[in-house]
């Protein structure tokens, strides 16, 4: 395999054992990035002269046997979580040249921990779309198909590791923004429960909201799970004390877990249905006993209930950049106003959190008779990279993350599950009960040894 597409576990094994240097696997990221840059258009900025420090301080640690936890890893972090003294600009126009004030807690934790923070990467405007293109940095596209989009709002982020520009990058997730890219782009992503992870105000009380990991195996993104979650000072909502997760193999047997084709109410793509079953017989083939479920939900009623809640946090947030002026606001991309637009016609904030509580009823009660539930991430086989998203019922409707946002209390990992004809991967969701991550990573570890998919060298795009 290229050294652009080890995984971090392994890099991490090589820099141990002495057969590889840190400032090597950096050269070959950032040549990967300068290859592939042109045609994906994933980066915001690059940051090498501090990525270099970070790699040859890296290699003395080593020599000393010395090494932190992620010790001299490339890692590209999402522009949405601001870096002190550097640009924070949320891909729109209403914030270019705006500079961060302060570091986002798991960033700090990144630096801490070793890593080699070499870039940043894109996001549409906002983070309130499921593809990644903006007036400000243009369309981000998927390596496995460049005329599709890897998704949003992490797109930049499933890019840069499906394009092997970096070995780890983290994600957040609002309503499947770690989850959707991780499906498009065949990688690995975890949206961890309300609180297991520090955030900054006001998301950090969202209970849709989670900051998360992103990589290219369940061991790496458990990897990088285990640095940023844990309490932090500056986040009351955030969990202690801290839970960590492996990627470890083992058996799932004695494990029952309800698969889910529909949620209830869904209509995915043939062949997301097709390699969903894969992914179940997979399950099977490691013991686990998987028995088809239903729910009693619809997009239809996912909406209305995520409307409520976008429409009194999320919706308002973006209003108050352009603080009222309908010169300012006339800037913003349309699927962004179509978001408030949409936000703004919501029901009433108590109502939707009445209606939050009854809709996780069900998934309450699967779930004291199942381990897991296992169901598709997105119902279609992607989307044009330059998709407009201005139908919010027509794109909302195609993604099957929402319901866990809703639920936004249970750990959901996103693992691919095969690919489309089209070449766009295809991926399924583990979602566990409430801050019950250890299982998720557990199944997540199993059905990637056995499926054998994504640890495939021709599982990654040449480009």
């Amino acid at each position: 395999m290229d050294l652009h597409h080890l995984t971090a576990t392994e890099a991490i094994r090589r820099f141990t054992a002495r057969e590889l240097s840190p400032v090597e696997l950096l050269d070959a990221v950032v040549a990967r990035t300068a290859a592939t840059e042109p045609q994906i258009g994933a980066v915001t900025e690059e940051m090498l002269d501090e990525a270099y420090a970070a790699a040859r301080t890296a290699e003395t640690r080593y020599a000393s046997g010395n090494a932190r936890a992620l010790e001299g890893v490339p890692l590209m972090v999402k522009e949405e979580q601001p870096i002190a003294g550097r640009l924070s600009e949320e891909g729109s126009l209403l914030e270019s040249g705006n500079v961060a004030q302060m570091t986002h807690p798991i960033v700090d934790r990144i630096f801490a921990a070793g890593a080699a923070v070499h870039g940043r990467t894109t996001t549409p405007e906002f983070c309130c779309a499921p593809v990644t293109h903006s007036a400000l940095w243009g369309v981000t596209r998927n390596p496995h198909n460049t005329d599709m989009t890897p998704g949003g709002s992490s797109g930049g982020a499933g890019a840069v590791l499906a394009a092997g520009s970096t070995i780890l990058a983290t994600g957040s997730d609002i309503g499947g923004s770690i989850r959707i890219p991780s499906s498009y782009c065949g990688v690995v992503g975890f949206k961890p429960p309300f609180a297991r992870v520090p955030g900054l105000a006001p998301f950090n009380s969202d209970t849709y909201c989670a900051d998360g990991p992103m990589g290219r195996s369940v061991a790496d993104v458990a990897l990088l799970q285990n640095v940023i979650s844990g309490p932090w000072s500056g986040d009351p909502a955030s969990l202690r004390p801290q839970l960590r997760v492996s990627g470890e193999v083992t058996s799932l047997r004695g494990l029952r877990i309800a698969l889910s084709t529909t949620l209830g109410g869904y209509a995915p793509d043939p062949a997301v249905i097709a390699n969903t079953q894969s992914f179940a017989s997979a399950l099977r083939a490691a013991g686990a006993i998987v028995e088809e479920v239903d729910l009693p939900w619809s997009p239809a009623q996912v909406l209305e209930i995520a409307w409520a809640h976008f429409g009194a946090v999320m919706g308002p947030f973006i209003q108050s950049v352009g603080e009222g002026d309908p010169a300012q606001l006339a800037q913003l991309m349309p699927y962004t106003r179509a978001f408030i637009e949409a936000a703004g016609g919501a029901g009433e904030y108590v109502d939707g959190l009445v209606a939050e509580s009854a809709f996780s009823e069900p998934l309450g009660a699967l779930l004291e008779r199942y381990d897991a539930l296992v169901c598709p991430t997105i119902a279609n086989t992607g989307m044009a990279a330059d998709a407009p998203c201005t139908d919010s019922v027509d794109t909302f409707s195609q993604l099957m993350t929402l319901p866990f946002n809703i639920v936004g209390r249970v750990p959901v990992l996103a693992v691919p599950s095969g690919r489309a004809p089209n070449g766009v991967p295809t991926g399924v969701q583990i979602v566990g009960r409430t801050f019950d991550d250890q299982t998720v990573f557990r199944i997540g570890a199993a059905a990637e040894a056995e499926l054998a998919l994504w640890t495939a060298t021709d599982w990654w795009p040449a480009l």
